[in-house]
C-alpha cells in the first residue's frame, strides 16, 4: 500500500521517486494523485517526504484536488532556461528540472522514474538531465519490485472501485448473453430479423457501448473470439465474422474505470445453442481445474504454487502445457492468473520462471485466475477466469460473481 512506500524506497535504496506525465492512463501517476484532469505533470517524491506535483498553471486546480502540495511550472519559466541554455531547447528543459530538484534539496542519490509518454523524448531529456547533474544516479525498472509491490496490496477503497467495475463488467456481459440468445438462427449462424448475419464486430460495438454507458472504458479492447480464433488465447476474434452456433466463444472483457482507473478482468466460454462432445470435454477439464484451484487457495502462498498445481492436474488429464513443454502452442499455455489494479496485470505473477518471493497471496491483494486450454487446429479454446481478492481475515472471494454456464440457449 501507499504506506509502504518509504519503506520499500528503502529497501530498494531509492531516495527520491519522480512520475511524469498524465493523470490519466498512467497508472503510476493516478496511484499517487487519485487521477484527475491533468495532462501533463511531474510527481516528485522524496524519501520519508510528502510527494508535490509540478503543473501547468492552466491545470493548477485540477492538481490541487489530488490533495498533494502543488507547484505551478509557471515558477520555472522555459525563457529563463533557454537563455541559460544557449537556445538549445533539450538542455533547458533538464535545467528546468535540476531547479525543481534544487527546490526540493536533491542534488545527489538514486532516482527511480515512472510514467507514460514518448520513448524517445524521456531519453533524451533524461540523458541531459544526467549530465547537468551527475551525483544523481537515474534509474528504471524492466521487473518494478518497488512501486509495483506497493500497489500489490490494495485499501478497502480500491477493492470497493474494482468490485464496482466487477459489477459492471457483469451487467455488461449479461447484456451480450441477452443480446446473442434473443436472435434466431439460420443456416448455422446467428441473423438479424433481416436475415443478415451477426457479426463479432457488432458485438464488440455494443459491448463498447454498454460500457460506455456505464462510465466505464475499454483502452485495451475485448476478446471476443470463436472457433479457431478462440485457440489461440489472445486472439481478439475476427470482426466481420459471423457468430456461429455450437463453436465456442472465448469472451475476456477488461475494462477500467474512466480516465484510466481500476480494472475488472473477466472470462467466460460460451457456445451458442448447443456443444459438440469434444467442446464438452475441454470445457470440463478447464472447469475441474478452475474448481480445484479455488478450493485449494491458502494465505500466504505463492502464486506460483497454483500455476504447478494447475499443470500438474492438466498433464493427468492428457494435456501439454508450459510446465512438461515449453513453448508449446496446444493445451495449457498461459500462467495461471495475475494481480489486477491500475493496470490489467500487476502483482502478483503466477508464472513459475518470472515470480519474485513477494508475489504471494496475502490480505489485500486482488488477482484473476484463468486456467485455460487451446487447441486452434481443432477450432476450440476454453477459458474462465474470475477477479479474486483476499479479505483482512484471510478469506478468498470472488470480487463479481456470475454463471460458469457453457452452452447459451437460444430464446427463440
Amino acid at each position: 500500500m501507499k504506506k509502504d512506500l518509504d519503506q520499500l524506497m528503502q529497501k530498494f535504496d531509492i531516495d527520491v521517486l519522480l512520475v511524469t506525465g498524465a493523470a490519466q492512463h498512467n497508472p503510476s501517476m493516478v496511484y499517487l494523485t487519485g487521477g484527475g484532469h491533468v495532462t501533463g505533470a511531474d510527481l516528485i517524491k522524496k524519501r520519508g517526504s510528502e510527494a508535490v506535483l509540478f503543473c501547468n498553471p492552466m491545470e493548477r486546480e485540477e492538481a490541487m484536488r489530488t490533495g498533494l502540495k502543488t507547484v505551478t511550472y509557471s515558477q520555472y519559466p522555459l525563457a529563463d532556461r533557454m537563455k541559460e541554455a544557449g537556445g538549445d531547447a533539450d538542455r533547458a528543459a533538464a535545467l528546468r528540472y535540476k531547479q525543481m530538484f534544487a527546490d526540493l534539496g536533491i542534488s545527489s542519490g538514486n532516482i527511480a522514474i515512472y510514467g507514460e509518454g514518448e520513448v524517445g523524448a524521456f531519453y533524451t531529456l533524461f540523458s541531459r538531465l544526467q549530465e547537468e547533474m551527475p551525483r544523481l544516479n537515474l534509474k528504471g525498472f524492466l521487473q518494478d519490485e518497488l512501486l509495483m509491490t506497493a500497489m500489490m496490496t490494495k485499501d478497502d477503497r480500491e477493492i470497493e472501485r474494482i468490485r464496482l467495475m466487477g459489477n459492471v463488467t457483469v451487467e455488461v456481459v449479461a447484456k451480450t448473453a441477452d443480446f446473442l440468445t434473443g436472435h434466431k438462427a439460420k443456416d448455422g449462424v446467428l441473423v438479424h430479423s433481416d436475415g443478415t448475419p451477426v457479426t463479432i464486430g457488432e458485438v464488440k460495438g455494443l459491448i463498447n457501448l454498454w460500457l460506455a454507458e456505464r462510465n466505464a472504458e475499454n483502452p485495451e479492447g475485448t476478446i471476443f473470439a470463436q472457433g479457431h480464433d478462440a485457440g489461440v488465447p489472445h486472439s481478439t476474434g475476427t470482426y466481420s465474422a459471423a457468430v456461429k452456433l455450437g463453436e465456442p466463444i472465448v469472451y475476456d472483457i477488461f475494462p477500467c474505470e474512466a480516465g484510466g482507473g481500476y480494472f475488472y478482468d473477466f472470462t467466460r466460454t460460451w457456445c451458442i445453442g448447443y456443444a459438440t462432445d469434444e467442446v464438452l470435454k475441454l470445457y470440463e477439464d478447464v472447469h475441474t481445474v478452475y474448481k480445484a484451484m479455488a478450493g485449494e487457495l491458502k494465505l500466504n502462498t505463492p502464486y506460483s504454487h497454483y500455476q504447478v498445481r494447475t499443470c500438474e492436474m492438466f498433464e493427468k488429464m492428457g494435456h501439454p502445457t508450459i510446465m512438461s513443454a515449453p513453448g508449446t502452442e496446444n493445451g495449457y499455455v498461459h500462467s495461471l492468473g495475475h494481480g489486477v489494479g491500475l493496470r490489467v496485470h500487476e502483482k502478483p505473477g503466477a508464472s513459475i520462471a518470472m515470480s519474485k518471493a513477494t508475489d504471494l497471496l496475502i490480505p489485500g491483494v486482488v488477482f484473476a485466475m484463468e486456467p485455460g486450454l487451446y487447441y486452434p487446429e481443432k477450432g476450440m479454446g476454453v477459458r474462465i477466469e474470475d477477479t479474486y481478492t483476499v479479505d483482512a481475515q484471510g478469506r478468498f472471494q470472488v470480487l463479481a460473481e456470475y454463471p460458469r454456464d457453457l452452452v447459451l440457449p437460444l430464446s427463440q
